[in-house]
């Protein structure tokens, strides 16, 4: 029964709140982190408000969504696609558990280290 109850507890997910940016401060971003049943990692991030990344000061042509792996370092996990100022979701899977998220504004996609302006970051 207990272990019936773990695995109910820990498919709920943890979510997270990033703080407000000094960069974007119109932007409301959360974090949704949950396991799967292969024991990968869903992130699922939801961006209400965010400018478009060639509005901002730098500029950038796209938002990468980073993670700080627990075994293997900051591993970027894709691109945050900005369709409209209302909202915007990014889903992804990976198979390394992590304890932060950030976002940067790049000018490149597919980067192997953030180069570009941190927007904002949360623990997860």
């Amino acid at each position: 029964m207990l272990i019936a109850l773990a695995v109910v507890f820990a498919s709920c997910g943890a979510t997270a709140k990033f703080p407000v940016s000094s960069i974007t401060p119109a932007a409301d971003i959360t974090a949704r982190k949950k396991t799967d049943n292969h024991n990968n990692i869903t992130l699922q991030i939801t961006a209400k408000s965010l400018a478009s990344p060639d509005r901002l000061n730098p500029a950038g042509s796209n938002y990468s969504v980073w993670v700080i792996t627990n075994d293997h370092g900051v591993k970027n996990v894709g691109q945050l696609n900005i369709k409209n100022a209302k909202k915007s979701t990014f889903k992804t899977v990976t198979p390394f558990d992590f304890s932060e998220v950030f976002i940067t504004v790049e000018n490149q996609g597919n980067l192997l280290s953030p180069t570009g302006t941190e927007v904002s970051r949360t623990k997860m």
